[in-house]
């Protein structure tokens, strides 16, 4: 018994710091505030989470203990499900997602880490999308993904899976942020879809491996579709349609926000209609997103899907007849630098800085660092 036991293969040792972060993600949500802060500063997610949970559960030591266990078995259940935890501190974080108020410090991957190193627009709407809103979000995810774009929405019925099917259709790449476990498939019948999307693109949760689909997750995990992406497209929203909250999260994250006009005879689009008064850009085509973001419209398609083919050949190279360059200007060679820091040295808000700093990373000029920083190579 004794041989067959040493013989048994083991899993890889995880981390203590991973399940300290893994331990900050099962905090309550009013605790991600004073989390990102705590991060920013440089404070070690283990003392976080140690005076956080103290606050929370002064005479309670119990209630804490129950977390770091849950914390240790979300790790092991993720490495039996194959998924890839990728903390706050880890290079491969998003920049973008680490420049919002509220990051959350651990995100649950399944697929290719590298989908969000590139040009990144979110595409939401309906639940109970007409026909119309399907055909319209399936087109626009094609003609995105087919220019380079990775498209990004929530897996849910409706816009959400026709505008990942389309980008899907045009060979290109897809980031499907859940509202439940990254091993947990919500709805069911998108398996499917799922894994064809984690084959090339990404399947992203905050929420720990083996959450159901719970009703507020939604609303929460809509923060990281438009904190991940450069500009939300709203295709059919009512008045109380979920994707509003995509796109007011996007508007404080300084997202672009555009819009889809739809029917007005029906009140399905109210929603989508109230943002074009408000002075969201209105969409036809995919070339009304490129021109709202300032890239090149005639990017060749047959680059679909990856970085090169983003968009950012044309930047750049109008970027190099510059005599100067305020990205790398503002940063410092050795001392690395948050979006903001560099944000306010350039003058450059996040949404147009980032493109810049992907360029610049791809260039060898820039490189990332933990914590959504940057340092000059």
């Amino acid at each position: 018994m004794g041989s067959a036991s040493s013989s048994a293969p083991t899993s890889p040792e995880i981390s203590p710091a991973l399940i300290d972060f893994s331990a900050l993600s099962l905090l309550p949500p009013w605790c991600r505030l004073v989390v990102a802060e705590s991060l920013r500063a440089g404070e070690r997610p283990g003392a976080i989470f140690a005076r956080v949970a103290a606050a929370r559960w002064p005479n309670e030591p119990e209630a804490i203990a129950a977390i770091r266990a849950k914390a240790r078995a979300a790790c092991e259940r993720a490495q039996a499900a194959a998924l890839t935890p990728i903390a706050w501190s880890d290079a491969r974080y998003p920049a973008a997602l680490a420049a919002i108020v509220d990051p959350p410090p651990l995100v649950w991957t399944r697929g290719d880490p590298d989908a969000w190193r590139a040009t990144l627009v979110a595409i939401v709407g309906s639940r109970a999308a007409s026909p119309y809103a399907l055909s319209v979000a399936r087109a626009l995810g094609a003609d995105l993904a087919a220019r380079g774009i990775v498209v990004v929405s929530g897996l849910a019925r409706g816009v959400d899976s026709a505008a990942h099917r389309g980008a899907l259709d045009a060979g290109g790449v897809t980031i499907a942020v859940l509202g439940s476990g990254a091993d947990v498939i919500y709805p069911p019948e998108h398996a499917p879809l799922a894994d064809d999307i984690a084959r090339s693109g990404l399947l992203v949760s905050e929420l720990a491996p083996g959450t159901p689909p719970l009703a507020h997750f939604f609303p929460m995990r809509n923060r990281i579709i438009s904190g991940l992406s450069r500009a939300v497209v709203v295709i059919e929203a009512g008045e109380k349609s979920g994707s509003l909250i995509t796109a007011r999260c996007a508007l404080e994250q300084g997202r672009d926000v555009l819009a889809v006009p739809g029917n007005v005879l029906t009140g399905r689009n109210r929603g989508a209609h109230a943002l074009l008064k408000d002075g969201a850009k209105i969409v036809e085509t995919a070339d009304d997103i490129l021109e709202e973001l300032g890239m090149d419209r005639s990017v060749d398609a047959s680059r679909s899907g990856s970085a090169s083919g983003s968009g950012i050949e044309t930047e750049r190279d109008a970027s190099a007849e510059r005599p100067r360059d305020p990205v790398l200007d503002a940063l410092v060679r050795g001392e690395p630098s948050d979006l903001d820091e560099i944000a306010e040295r350039s003058g450059l808000r996040p949404a147009r800085l980032l493109p810049r700093l992907l360029e610049l990373e791809l260039a060898g000029l820039v490189a990332r660092v933990g914590g959504g920083r940057f340092v000059r190579n």
